[in-house]
């Protein structure tokens, strides 16, 4: 029997799929730690982003701060909360959270402060003021780049729970981890594809949350989409992400 056979065959084996150690469970496991580390991040990140980003001071020394967090490498990350806290969930909730702020953070401030001024002028003339300004203009505008920074952060949290594995937690990362402890390669590759199958429904879905966020009239129109050049096209996909 051919290796891809062999993942195949653990896959269609019913004791992989009920108990405390089957697929159902491990991925309830990890949606609900991603989905809760990925819930504190927002919490966190959001309100300094977008106060920054509407005040227009301190946005340079959130951006940086949270680009050292990038920097960072995850598993560095969880060895130093398993040596302030041990191991267990906690460590990896820690470092899952300290890895899904910064690009909220960043995605935040700057989709703020990328709303027109002339906009901003117009909604002030009509009789606006401060949190009238925020809630009706600005977020609504900043909105898009708000998503696209939580889609980035929910992508990177769900890949990267896989780690939590390491330190005794549960989740998908525990085929890889037995698997590769075992020396059962199918285990471990088929622990990889649930893994990449989940971030990538989870990039998906969150992508067409993110256009649904976005004002119609902000949205390019299809007859515009169709006249640009390919590469102008990849280039501007490549900004909004």
């Amino acid at each position: 029997m051919t290796f891809i056979g062999q993942v195949l065959q653990w896959f269609l084996d019913g004791a992989h799929w009920q108990g405390d150690g089957g697929i159902p469970h491990r991925l309830s496991e990890h949606i609900a730690m991603s989905g809760i580390s990925l819930l504190a991040a927002a919490v966190i990140a959001l309100p300094i982003g977008i106060i920054l980003g509407h005040v227009g001071r301190g946005g340079n020394l959130a951006i940086n701060i949270s680009n050292v967090g990038r920097a960072v490498p995850s598993f560095a990350l969880l060895v130093i909360a398993v040596e302030l806290v041990g191991i267990g969930a906690v460590p990896a909730f820690i470092a899952l959270v300290a890895l899904g702020i910064p690009p909220i953070v960043t995605n935040s401030y700057i989709g703020m402060r990328e709303v027109d001024a002339d906009v901003l002028e117009a909604a002030r003339g009509m009789g606006m003021r401060g949190r009238m300004v925020l809630s009706r203009v600005e977020l609504p505008i900043a909105l898009p780049f708000i998503m696209a920074g939580i889609r980035t952060s929910a992508v990177n949290i769900v890949a990267t729970a896989t780690l939590a594995a390491l330190v005794a937690w549960g989740g998908l990362g525990r085929f890889i981890v037995d698997g590769l402890g075992q020396q059962d390669y199918p285990m471990l590759y088929a622990g990889a594809i649930l893994v990449a199958i989940l971030s990538l429904i989870v990039e998906f879905t969150l992508a067409g949350v993110q256009r649904m966020a976005t004002p119609a009239g902000l949205r390019p129109s299809k007859a515009i989409q169709k006249e640009e050049p390919l590469g102008t096209a990849l280039d501007t996909a490549g900004v909004a992400a």
